[in-house]
């Protein structure tokens, strides 16, 4: 068995906790309310210039030159591709790009990031590449998910289309075929090290849907 498969079966309850989730399950039946997606929306523009820090750090780990170009052409992506998507989200919302750059980060977007840069910066490349590895593999499942499923809202079909397209699920066989190389050649305490940073991570993905549900805020006083 492909090493990924035995991640996936370490997440499944959690991936079905995911599907589950009302902010999922609302982008379908049009019940998630639009304050709730804008939400999620300047969260995640926040996110991923992080992520795209965490696999820069990848990437100058990677052992193989095709890995190294991979996840830099990745990082790039992160920052143009889905942030073209977000930037359409934010004018139909009238959000300028500074309104998004200046809004703080939520407490959990930022636990999650911090867990990214940690990991990507401090840890072997294997372990980066597991925690990176959620972010990819959910959304590209979810997305065919509730392409299935459907949705009459517009703005939401969109979202889901981009997650459930050819483009991105070529872009996540890339890296969870690097996933497996990398395995073949690692100790069962190298395997378990990666298993944890991927549950961690998968974790916090559902996490961060409930954080846009909630519109998370920091307490105050």
């Amino acid at each position: 068995m492909a090493f990924t498969k035995e991640l996936w079966q370490s997440i499944e309850p959690i991936y079905a906790a995911i599907l589950r989730h009302p902010f999922l399950r609302g982008l379908t039946d049009g019940s998630l309310p639009r304050e709730s997606f804008k939400f999620y929306a300047v969260q995640d523009a926040l996110y991923l210039r992080e992520f795209a820090r965490a696999l820069s750090l990848a990437g100058a780990k990677a052992p193989e030159d095709d890995w190294i170009i991979m996840f830099n052409e990745h990082a790039a992506g992160a920052l143009k591709v889905e942030r073209s998507l977000h930037e359409s989200f934010f004018q139909e919302f009238g959000l300028t790009h500074e309104a998004v750059a200046s809004t703080p980060m939520a407490p959990t977007n930022l636990a999650y990031t911090s867990y990214l840069l940690a990991v990507a910066y401090g840890r072997p490349f294997h372990e980066a590449l597991a925690a990176v590895l959620p972010c990819y593999w959910i959304y590209w499942e979810v997305g065919k998910e509730l392409e299935r499923a459907g949705s009459a809202d517009p703005l939401y079909k969109r979202w889901i289309g981009t997650y459930a397209s050819e483009e991105f699920g070529s872009v996540v066989r890339d890296v969870l075929a690097a996933a497996d190389k990398v395995a073949e050649c690692l100790t069962p305490a190298e395997r378990e090290a990666m298993r944890g940073h991927f549950v961690t991570t998968s974790r916090y993905e559902w996490m961060f849907w409930d954080m846009g549900l909630r519109r998370e805020t920091w307490p105050t006083g």
